[in-house]
């Protein structure tokens, strides 16, 4: 029996010391928040908005001057419309933040944690992270471009599956013009 609590505890020790040495390299690398930004645009039938979203916080895993991970918190409160002016960018701005799109004041925060890397080129990473808008939480997948002091990427978001239902045609039907597609695109820029 001591023999075997022995093997047992001897196992842990090795193991735990072996995935401390494979863990020394890596480090965070966290963004700044300042100059890093997102800049979404949503269309619709009739045309198109667009805007920007400002970042919380964010800290990509990095090893080998390589990402491995991340997490990122996007502050849903900073929704701004920069394609309007005056009441109209007003108007869109209260929409956006109400409860009929992402109900800010009930959830202030989206997230994404990385959960998994893959290197595709020199510069060019394939990420699959779990968003989430909404307390709900999908997979998404894009590509990274990376470089020493900065990182971007473009993503597809299909808001329907984070329950921002209006004016969707998946959902509702006779809409016509007032279509708002569920798609909606963020053009991300991080720098460190």
């Amino acid at each position: 029996m001591k023999k075997n609590l022995f093997r047992g505890a001897l196992a842990s020790t090795v193991i735990v010391s072996l995935l401390s040495f494979t863990n020394v390299n890596a480090q965070e690398k966290k963004i700044d928040v300042k100059e890093s930004s997102v800049q979404w645009e949503g269309e619709k039938v009739t045309g198109s908005h667009y805007g920007t979203i400002d970042f919380k916080e964010g800290h990509f895993i990095v090893e080998d001057n390589e990402p491995k991970g991340g997490e990122f918190v996007i502050d849903m409160t900073s929704i701004t419309v920069t394609d309007l002016e005056g009441e109209d960018k007003g108007k869109l701005e209260g929409h956006l933040k109400s409860d009929d799109f992402f109900g800010v004041q009930k959830y202030p925060n989206s997230k994404l944690v990385i959960t998994s890397v893959a290197k595709k080129s020199d510069n060019t990473f394939g990420v699959v992270g779990d968003l989430t808008i909404k307390e709900d939480t999908h997979s998404v997948t894009f590509d990274l471009d990376w470089s020493k002091n900065s990182a971007s990427t473009e993503l597809t978001i299909d808001r329907s599956k984070y329950n921002v239902r209006y004016g969707s045609g998946s959902f509702f039907d006779n809409l016509g013009d007032k279509t708002i597609y569920d798609n909606f695109e963020l053009d991300v820029e991080l720098k460190f």
